[in-house]
């Protein structure tokens, strides 16, 4: 099935009802609307040129018509390429990966795209979303000339989406996603949360994500159910917007989930209607969990996936956990993907042994323009997730660590997770995080960095006493710094290659 298939299925079955809103402006379109709006942007990409395979680069904000960007694309056989709005000075390095032939932008991103488009001989024509602009057209005046969309080539094994990846070990690359194999894995995922046609979706985070895709897009499309996306997010107006909206379920990442959470016990309550909220782009805390659980009553539903898989190598339930000792695992793997874990020399594992995760059945079709980092992600027609985990009596999935993030000190292997955790359960730690700085004596030493709630008095001596005992690791050998904020991708993620690079050559202290 095709992508955009969802919706022409939903807009026959119920065109009246609401497909999507786009929550800053108070603008929503009905299912059948939105096919008339897919068909109308469809038309105008098709008289710029663009035809099957072409890529397009989708660079804005959240929006309506990022939303009708991507189906207009699917609906021809384009591809859009996703590029977050926070990387525009590495527009350049997008534009020569994945050669796109138009770009697609917000009015305050004109600027920076007009640069990079200079340098990128592949690009033929710029659209401003918002009017006329300089060196652009403007795309309110090609959807008012109602161009005549082409045939739909109705190819699901050609690639739909180009995601890119977070670029935390290496310059970002762009996973190619094939419709047929998204598609199923995001129908899998909508039948796991139990998404019905009476679900209200809420997506604040950024449409760029493949995250976004497989949460927040298809799944609710694939059963009828009404999508809000957000780009202008704080913690109380994205609060308020929740219960205005009447949203049943919310995607998105621990530091949002966090800030819903705080804005919840300070009114003393959780916001509308929720059902269930969703957590990726990282792992979530167990204490986060805990606290969605004991506080609002509310599951917080772990997902586990990386942009090379349109869709989840593991899945919770909407359910509450009550066993405090199973809040650290994900979930099971979903029915679409076989998951294994691999020790030396593709070696399988038992149960409850730590090793490689691997997944086959329904992967991108590859790297855009890298073979070879296809090749060696893809050997023996294994995704290699590059992370550590393992899978218990049970089926659920535990990720320990990404495999470049472990730290072996003096002969033993450091799972940062293991310290993260034990650190987010001393009171008043609000995140953490443990890299490894070269050192002299012990060629990488532990350093942990974390930042506090307001009013918590702890410093990073303190913070290393609390966690005598609660590791099995030597945390004599490791240091602790407390910091105001951590840096963070856009993903949510917390961005560990910042802390190592900009305290690498910094004595610490603790």
């Amino acid at each position: 099935m095709l992508m955009h298939q969802l919706l022409l299925d939903q807009a026959e079955r119920q065109p009246g009802k609401i497909a999507f809103r786009w929550v800053d402006r108070a603008k929503t379109q009905t299912y059948a609307e939105s096919v008339a709006a897919m068909e109308t942007f469809a038309g105008a990409l098709h008289h710029l040129g663009v035809g099957k395979g072409d890529r397009v680069t989708i660079f804005a904000h959240n929006g309506m018509d990022y939303i009708n960007g991507l189906l207009a694309c699917w609906r021809i056989g384009a591809i859009p390429a996703l590029v977050n709005v926070k990387f525009a000075a590495e527009l350049p390095y997008y534009f020569a990966d994945h050669t796109p032939s138009v770009v697609i932008y917000t009015h305050d991103m004109g600027e920076p795209v007009r640069a990079a488009a200079a340098g990128a001989p592949s690009v033929k024509h710029l659209v401003c979303m918002d009017g006329p602009q300089e060196q652009a057209h403007a795309l309110p005046e090609l959807l008012a000339a109602k161009f005549t969309p082409p045939v739909d080539p109705w190819d699901e094994n050609a690639i739909a989406h180009l995601s890119y990846t977070s670029g935390t070990t290496g310059q970002p690359k762009g996973a190619c996603l094939c419709h047929e194999p998204t598609v199923r894995a995001s129908r899998c995922i909508g039948e796991r949360l139990r998404i019905r046609p009476e679900d209200v979706s809420f997506g604040p985070t950024a449409l760029s994500s493949s995250y976004q895709l497989v949460g927040n897009l298809l799944p609710p499309l694939a059963a009828g159910a009404t999508i809000n996306v957000m780009g202008r997010w704080t913690q109380a107006t994205g609060y308020d917007a929740i219960e205005a909206t009447g949203a049943t379920f919310l995607i998105g990442n621990p530091p949002l989930l966090e800030e819903v959470l705080t804005e919840s016990r300070a009114r003393g309550r959780s916001p509308g209607k929720l059902r269930f909220v969703m957590s990726g782009g990282g792992p979530v805390p167990p204490t986060l969990k805990q606290a969605w659980r004991d506080h609002l009553k509310i599951p917080l539903v772990e997902s586990y996936g990386q942009s090379e898989l349109g869709g989840f190598v593991g899945l919770g339930y909407p359910e509450l956990e009550t066993d405090d000792d199973k809040l650290l695992r994900v979930g099971r793997p979903l029915p679409d993907k076989e998951v294994r874990i691999f020790g030396p020399d593709d070696t399988p594992l038992g149960t409850g042994e730590v090793g490689d995760i691997v997944l086959r059945g329904g992967f991108m079709w590859g790297y855009w323009g890298k073979p070879e980092k296809t090749k060696e992600a893809t050997r023996g027609g294994w995704l290699r997730t590059g992370d550590l985990g393992m899978i218990d009596a049970d089926g659920f999935l535990t990720m320990r660590s990404r495999r470049a993030e472990l730290i072996e000190v003096k002969g033993v292997a450091w799972y940062p997770r293991d310290v993260e955790e034990a650190l987010c359960r001393i009171e008043g730690v609000r995140q953490a995080a443990l890299v490894g700085l070269p050192d002299a004596e012990l060629g990488r030493r532990p350093t942990a960095f974390v930042t506090m709630h307001a009013g918590a008095t702890h410093d990073g001596a303190s913070l290393k006493d609390a966690l005598r005992g609660a590791v099995e690791y030597d945390v004599g050998m490791m240091t602790v710094t407390v910091l105001p904020e951590l840096p963070m991708t856009p993903t949510g993620k917390i961005a560990k290659s910042d802390l190592a690079a900009a305290f690498g050559a910094v004595k610490q202290v603790a």
